[in-house]
């Protein structure tokens, strides 16, 4: 078969999204019904990859000589297929890769690559130390560290929709789908209509499992092994409020195919998240930390989960005298720092000013009577410290 020129496909791609190994398609976008797709076969060397998602089997029919291959799409029926590009796709989580939002990029890196689509996982900053051990636990080297993003650049978007904690040039990239289970935070713009996947689950890599279809069936034990690790970390090993049973059931079930006894596995990883000694001040307030804005004023709210929770109230002097550095460099009002205690299931926020004080006390109803103060029971950002943040 000879090269398929763009006036040939138009009305094909009206309702199919075209794969030609041949062809210079990379301007038709096509409009799927029913989540379908065309490969186009052609005797010349591949020149475009396609970027789209599939569960089904794939199965062949011939159209005008042509091999036309359907697909159910990842995002269920009725979605819009994604444009032939010749990128791969890169997939990447927020500015402070934690476990999720270090395993899941490379769990769906190995689902786009099983079904045929070129994708790499990329970090956006440096992960804590237990996402580092999980990686090396599992056998993966760490994903690349990005700066940016180019124009026009592939990418899926996991474990947050908030602009804040993506790359400067998010808006000029192709954003093709974004997964995650946190609340939308809105000024995110996409070149085109995309696919959103957000829900009320613990954990990222829940939601891609559960994406997956039969795909799942066919996860090798690396990726199941990042995906209970995610989890884990995400839920405290269930202690967290944010847990579901759908998490929990994934994560024990993973556990059963691993041979994995979860509170021996959760505590190794909560030990290595534990080990802190290694990072300065102004990396620890940044670690894990997400930028909010309360009735006028923004907050840069940093959680640091641990067993080990002297080794950072030991560095609390230290840490308060740079928490007025971080907030200017990073043009937030305060740094709102709160060191969970995993086994307690407390957290305890520092308080080094009377704005921070009037915060403490308006939010969790606490008497503050020190540069520190104990909050029974706060585990959670998500769920119990930013809905209750009050100025």
């Amino acid at each position: 078969m000879g090269p398929i020129g763009p006036g040939r496909c138009a009305k094909k791609a009206l309702q199919h999204h075209v794969h030609c190994q041949g062809a210079p398609l990379a301007g038709i976008r096509g409009i799927g019904t029913r989540g379908l797709s065309v490969l186009v076969h052609c005797q010349r060397p591949p020149v475009c990859v396609m970027s789209g998602y599939m569960t089904a089997p794939l199965r062949s029919n011939e159209q005008d000589g042509v091999t036309v291959r359907t697909h159910t799409s990842i995002y269920g029926p009725n979605v819009t297929p994604l444009k032939v590009t010749p990128m791969t796709t890169l997939v990447f989580g927020h500015k402070s890769p934690d476990t999720d939002s270090t395993g899941s990029p490379l769990i769906w890196e190995w689902l786009l690559n099983h079904t045929g689509i070129e994708a790499k996982a990329a970090l956006l900053g440096d992960p804590n130390t237990e996402a580092a051990f999980v990686a090396k636990r599992w056998g993966f080297d760490l994903p690349e560290v990005i700066n940016d993003v180019d124009d026009d650049q592939s990418c899926v978007i996991v474990d947050t929709n908030n602009p804040a904690e993506l790359p400067a040039n998010i808006n000029n990239a192709d954003v093709l789908a974004i997964i995650a289970h946190h609340k939308l935070a809105g000024g995110l713009e996409t070149k085109n209509p995309i696919n959103i996947t957000v829900r009320p689950l613990a954990c990222t890599a829940t939601i891609m499992h559960q994406m997956m279809g039969e795909h799942a069936g066919h996860m090798p034990e690396g990726i199941k092994g990042l995906m209970l690790s995610c989890i884990l970390s995400d839920t405290l090993a269930f202690r967290s409020p944010t847990t579901t049973e759908v998490d929990k059931e994934l994560a024990e079930s993973l556990a059963k195919d691993l041979k994995i006894n979860i509170e021996d596995y959760a505590g190794e990883m909560f030990e290595a998240k534990s080990d802190v000694s290694a990072f300065s001040d102004a990396e620890l307030l940044r670690m894990d930390s997400k930028e909010y804005a309360v009735d006028g004023k923004k907050f840069r709210v940093s959680v640091l989960e641990t067993t080990a929770p002297g080794i950072v109230l030991d560095r609390k002097e230290a840490l308060m005298k740079e928490m007025p550095k971080v907030a200017k460099a990073d043009k937030v009002d305060e740094v709102l720092l709160f060191v969970v205690d995993i086994i307690k299931e407390e957290a305890t926020m520092l308080i080094p000013n009377d704005l921070v004080k009037t915060v403490a006390e308006k939010s969790f109803d606490a008497t503050v009577e020190d540069d520190s103060v104990v909050l029974p029971g706060i585990m959670s950002r998500k769920k119990q410290i930013i809905p209750a943040l009050k100025v």
